[in-house]
């Protein structure tokens, strides 16, 4: 008499299978998984059918991604493997799969008790496999990447430099140059009375570069430059002002100019006139420009810079965004969570279509992430702090109600009962059986939430809500990276005060 195999799940005898091992082996050859069906492992063989159809139409995909010019079979193939190597280790790691499908469907055929774990863990390294040449993973990008990016790196994790102004004194002495020399050319004012700074130029009139200044065939006139009573043994730049009053540096070989009077304040150097492209407004046959030099006299006390203001001011305003949210957030989100409890909902079929509109509406609107409400409410009522609130307020209804409506599906249905039992009506028995039973996880997901809030703040700002997300994705942009650094410090600082916060809150409360 023969035994029938039983279950390892149940008691139940396994039904024998519908076709012998080889026919099994071929039916997963034609279509793989149709022979663990037909072996009567029909929930193996769907997980097989699907992965399998799966994993070749992502790589059917991958291949016409990395051959997109290409149309014959052949043609893609060949080009995409030349292209992208890995999809050479993918394109075996399919077919070993696909081979251990159909080996699989005739050993199924015979024992159909066998593991399943091998050939999971199998499919497991084939979508692995999938995901690695999707994401483009280049680890050795990446380690290049980072040795390229290690300075910027050290500005943002060291930015404090960028924290602090030293007010300096700047002063500009001129003289007169015209241009080009006349018969009555400026003459050099007099040297003041008081030991002051003063310039001496001579020639006082000369002629501009042509185009090309230094590199061009017609070079500027040369001028003598001489400066008397400067701060001693501190750097000065020579700067002209054209006739349209713009101030710009002179450049000599292709670097500025910079020299260091003596001990005595005096310094002399020689100056070619630069080349210099005039709108017509301010062309004229005789100009007066001024040559001057430009020198830091004295350095005040440290002060905060202004970044350094701009990311306290926007550190503050990023946390009441997400208190505020928060609280318009719980204060919104309470009354719907009772809506949205099926233990509270199901007395009637009125209040139980209420709980699922609400449910519904609560999913479609936790769908949505917080950056596409912020967008839409930036859009709404423009950029500022108010579009970022209303994101996050919108967000934290619909999550909030989720949390709070299966706290009150979970809690005890004893008191309840007992409170239905003396007559009391639906609020009554909210009231009395179910707050205060929800307080304490009320609390601990109102906390939770209000992390959440604060962390994302920062975020929405890069789409104009407000908060130091705005001034982040600004100083980004503008490669500013110690000044991005001090935003990432303040966001970091803030995130772990309000997690030490938030914990030492729901420790006595909760």
């Amino acid at each position: 008499m023969t035994k029938r195999k039983k279950s390892r799940l149940s008691d139940e005898p396994l039904l024998p299978s519908l076709v012998s091992p080889p026919l099994a082996a071929i039916s997963s050859a034609l279509i793989p998984g149709l022979g663990q069906v037909l072996a009567r492992a029909v929930q193996r063989g769907l997980i097989l059918l699907l992965s399998m159809a799966t994993i070749i139409g992502l790589s059917v995909w991958r291949f016409i991604l990395a051959a997109p010019r290409d149309t014959g079979f052949v043609d893609i193939v060949t080009k995409a493997l030349r292209l992208s190597p890995f999809l050479i280790v993918l394109t075996i790691l399919v077919i070993v799969l696909y081979v251990w499908t159909i080996v699989d469907a005739y050993r199924v055929a015979q024992d159909r008790s066998r593991p399943t774990v091998g050939l999971m863990f199998m499919i497991l390294i084939v979508f692995f496999s999938l995901g690695w040449q999707i994401g483009e993973i280049n680890p050795v990008e990446l380690v290049r990447g980072a040795d390229d990016a290690g300075p910027a790196l050290t500005r943002v994790l060291w930015p404090w430099q960028r924290a602090i102004d030293y007010p300096e004194e700047l002063i500009t002495v001129y003289a007169d140059v015209q241009i080009p020399c006349t018969d009555s050319p400026p003459v050099n004012d007099p040297p003041p009375e008081a030991d002051e700074p003063y310039v001496h130029v001579d020639p006082t009139c000369g002629t501009l570069s042509e185009q090309g200044g230094e590199l061009g065939s017609e070079p500027g006139s040369e001028l003598t430059l001489t400066g008397y009573n400067f701060a001693p043994n501190k750097e000065l730049g020579i700067v002209w002002r054209d006739s349209n009053r713009a101030e710009f540096r002179q450049r000599q070989e292709g670097e500025y100019v910079r020299l260091t009077p003596d001990e005595t304040g005096f310094f002399e150097v020689d100056i070619i006139m630069p080349y210099r492209l005039l709108p017509p407004s301010a062309q004229q046959d005789v100009m007066i420009w001024k040559i001057g030099a430009e020198q830091v006299v004295s350095v005040g006390s440290p002060e905060p810079s202004t970044e350094l203001k701009l990311a306290l001011e926007k550190i503050t305003e990023t946390i009441f965004i997400g208190m505020m949210a928060t609280f318009f957030g719980v204060i919104l989100a309470i009354p719907v969570s009772f809506i949205a409890a099926r233990n509270l909902m199901s007395v009637s079929p009125l209040t139980l279509g209420i709980y699922y509109l609400a449910r519904t509406i609560m999913n479609i609107i936790r769908s949505i992430e917080p950056l596409i409400w912020a967008i839409i409410f930036v859009i709404v009522v423009g950029l500022g702090p108010f579009a970022g609130i209303m994101a996050l307020t919108v967000h934290s209804i619909a999550a909030l109600g989720k949390l709070y409506s299966e706290s009150i599906e979970s809690i005890d249905p004893g008191p309840i009962e007992a409170i239905q039992a003396t007559g009391a009506n639906w609020l009554q028995v909210v009231m009395f059986a179910v707050v205060p039973q929800v307080i304490p996880p009320f609390v601990s997901f109102t906390i939770y939430r209000w992390d959440i809030n604060i962390r994302m703040s920062t975020i929405i700002g890069f789409v104009g809500g407000g908060g130091i997300g705005f001034l982040l994705a600004q100083w980004i942009r503008l490669l500013d990276y110690r000044a991005a650094g001090i935003a990432v410090w303040f966001i970091a600082i803030t995130v772990a005060i309000l997690d030490y916060t938030s914990a030492e809150i729901r420790a006595r409360f909760v």
